[in-house]
C-alpha cells in the first residue's frame, strides 16, 4: 500500500493527520504534496503515480485529496485500474480492491457522464433558442461598415496595421482580419 497525502498549504493545514493514517493504514510509502488541489501539475502525485506497480494499493485519507474535480478523479482511477492498481479512501470508506468499491466507483463514473451529458444538452438547447431568436453565438463583430472603409483608406494611405489599429483604437488582429478579407490583403 502506497499513500498520498495533499494539503493547500504550509501555513492553513498540516500533514501530520493524513500521514498519520495513512502510516496506521499500513502505507510503507507515503508521497505528499503541499499545494492548492485546483493546481495541474502536482510533483509528489505524479512521482507517486509512476511509483506504483500492477497489485499496489494508492491509499488517500479523503478523495478530495487526490482530484481536482470528480472528472479528475475518475480518471485517475481509471488509470490505476488498467494498470492492475487498487485505489483506497480511508475516511470515505472506498476500496476498489472489492467488489463493492469497484460498484460505487462505476456509479460515481456514471453520475459523471451524466451530469457532461446533461451539460451538453443544455448548452446545446440554449444555443439552439437564441437562433431560433435570429442570434447567433459568438460575440458581436468589432468591424462596422465606417470602420472597414476607415481600415482601408489608411492602408490606401500606405500606413501599417499596428498604425491603423493605434490610430483607430482598435487590436491589431482586427486590422489584420478585416485586410486578409480584402482582395488586396496585407
Amino acid at each position: 500500500m502506497i499513500g498520498y497525502s495533499r494539503v493547500s498549504t504550509k501555513t492553513d493545514q498540516r500533514l501530520d493527520l493524513q500521514t498519520d493514517a495513512l502510516t496506521t493504514a499500513g502505507c510503507r510509502k507515503i508521497f505528499s504534496d503541499v499545494i492548492s488541489g485546483s493546481t495541474t501539475s502536482r510533483p509528489q502525485l505524479d512521482a507517486c503515480l509512476d511509483y506504483l506497480r500492477e497489485g499496489d494499493t494508492l491509499v488517500v485519507w479523503k478523495l478530495d485529496r487526490l482530484g481536482r474535480s470528480l472528472r479528475h478523479l475518475l480518471e485517475i482511477i481509471d488509470e490505476l485500474r488498467a494498470k492492475g492498481i487498487g485505489f483506497k479512501s480511508l475516511s470515505d470508506g472506498i476500496d476498489t480492491t472489492t467488489a463493492s468499491g469497484k460498484m460505487m466507483f462505476s456509479v460515481m463514473g456514471a453520475f459523471a457522464e451524466f451530469e457532461r451529458d446533461l451539460i451538453k444538452e443544455r448548452t446545446n438547447s440554449g444555443l439552439q433558442a437564441a437562433r431560433d431568436r435570429g442570434r447567433l453565438g459568438g460575440r458581436p463583430a468589432v468591424i462596422t461598415e465606417e470602420l472597414a472603409q476607415r481600415i482601408s483608406s489608411l492602408r490606401d494611405e500606405g500606413k501599417s496595421p499596428t498604425a491603423i489599429a493605434k490610430e483607430l483604437e482598435i487590436g491589431r488582429a482586427t486590422v489584420y482580419r478585416h485586410l486578409k478579407q480584402q482582395p488586396a490583403a496585407v
